[in-house]
């Protein structure tokens, strides 16, 4: 939601987490008549750290006010429990978890959490009476789709305490271009704003007309320059459909960022340290069923046991991606590349079973540990395939935007498999932009549940 975030308040809460997190560890080991010993301030120093940097990974402290409680709880809860795997894992390694109390720690990991919530809810109820208490008219100029999706989202968080009275619009409706009533009514044009504006009936306005209508909005930030509402911008950079949209800077002067990606910085590390991780341990566990494959893929036909091929990655840098064979043919798929079809000649007896099993992909994980591939995201597809849906699919070379990945969004929701018409890449492509657009860690973990439960045999796989 476009309002003014609070630092104060973001201040007050990290200070109030710090607190709860500390105080509630001396309280628990009060109670359980344990003396408090020195290495507990290391750990209380060491948790708060992991706590305020995984929480600030998820937005805890810069999300304004308009965030939804379920939302900001769920983040919470998840920034909590990587600190304490980031915890034990420590403790793991420096060989130290056998000096601390296991009932002292246990109940506190558990009760940190419902004091978080408990201070966070309560807060809530106390900011929303106080702003219920000073509620802003709030006017929206343009009735369209921006303006109604930020009516939508102000009627739903009432303890902003911005109360969306109704849109105004000079442009008349027409059979094509319809103004939007809902959920509050056209109550006049922009003339009609000004005079509520001037008259006290406003106190803050959000206009969300089109780029194109500049003229008119200067005009209107002109005219409102004489009253005394507050007057914000809502620009719709959301409507090229492009990625992650947002406002940056570029030393002092604001900037909007249209194209970017959201793995960088502290995302891209928890990014390839998830990776890592998982790779890891999967290849641990794979090791024996790669090699039982290996021979069934050396015995089953003549060639090379592992296919490899180049492929585009991170940036559109092209990258070398390796597969067991399941063919009786070896493409590069740079310059010429048949899709497998149903019943298709070219596919061994032994690669049938791979390829509708998945198990073909397994040697993806090493690179993955390479450094090339990620374990979730969008499918990297054949260079002559890029190069020809690159000119066909708008936003196509976006899915670029990150590391390719095993396994992703488009193939757990059942777009996998022979794209013989180009609404299915359409749809495939769509699925990796939303990927893309919401990652986190958390989605990740999502998919690659989904791809163990479902996503290792499919009828499109062939």
């Amino acid at each position: 939601i476009a309002v003014p975030t609070h630092y104060p308040v973001a201040a007050f809460s990290l200070l109030a987490d710090a607190a709860t997190i500390a105080g509630s560890l001396w309280v628990i080991s009060w109670l359980y008549g344990m003396p408090w010993h020195a290495t507990y301030n290391v750990v209380v120093v060491g948790v708060i750290s992991l706590f305020l940097l995984f929480a600030f990974f998820y937005g805890l402290y810069h999300n304004g006010a308009g965030v939804a409680a379920r939302r900001e709880f769920g983040h919470l809860l998840l920034a909590w429990l990587t600190t304490i795997l980031g915890l034990l894992l420590l403790a793991y390694g420096l060989k130290v978890s056998e000096e601390y109390s296991r009932r002292l720690f246990l109940t506190w990991f558990t009760l940190v959490p419902l004091l978080l919530f408990l201070w966070r809810g309560w807060s809530r109820i106390i900011l929303g009476a106080i702003r219920g208490s000073h509620t802003q008219k709030v006017a929206i100029v343009g009735a369209e789709d921006l303006g109604v999706n930020l009516a939508r989202r102000l009627l739903g968080a009432p303890w902003i305490g911005l109360e969306p009275v109704g849109f105004y619009d000079d442009r008349a409706p027409t059979g094509t271009r319809p103004l939007a009533q809902e959920p509050v009514q056209v109550i006049g044009n922009l003339n009609t704003l000004v005079n509520h504006a001037r008259a006290g009936q406003v106190t803050q306005i959000f206009i969300t007309l089109p780029m194109s209508a500049q003229k008119r909005i200067k005009n209107l930030i002109v005219k409102l320059s004489n009253t005394t509402a507050s007057v914000y911008l809502v620009p719709d950079i959301l409507m090229l459909g492009l990625l992650n949209a947002k406002w940056a800077s570029v030393g002092d002067l604001p900037v909007v960022s249209i194209v970017d990606t959201p793995l960088y910085g502290l995302h891209s590390w928890v990014k390839r340290l998830e990776d890592i991780i998982l790779a890891t341990l999967i290849l641990l566990l794979i090791a024996l069923p790669m090699i039982a494959i290996a021979i069934g893929v050396k015995l089953s036909s003549p060639g090379p046991i592992i296919f490899k091929q180049r492929r585009y990655g991170l940036g559109g840098e092209e990258i070398e991606i390796w597969k067991f064979r399941t063919m009786t043919v070896v493409e590069d798929g740079s310059t010429h590349l048949t899709q497998a079809t149903r019943n298709d000649p070219r596919v061994t007896r032994f690669g049938n079973l791979l390829r509708r099993t998945s198990l073909d992909e397994l040697p993806q994980f090493i690179n993955v540990l390479r450094g090339g591939m990620s374990i979730v995201g969008p499918r990297p597809h054949a260079l002559i395939h890029n190069e020809q849906y690159r000119k066909l699919i708008h936003g196509y070379m976006l899915r670029h935007k990150v590391k390719p990945g095993i396994t992703g969004l488009a193939q757990v929701a059942g777009w996998r498999g022979e794209t013989e018409v180009l609404d299915k890449m359409e749809k495939r492509v769509q699925y990796d932009l939303t990927y893309i657009q919401n990652w986190s860690l958390w989605l990740d973990l999502k998919i690659i549940l989904k791809t163990l439960l479902v996503g290792f045999s499919s009828k499109k796989a062939y």
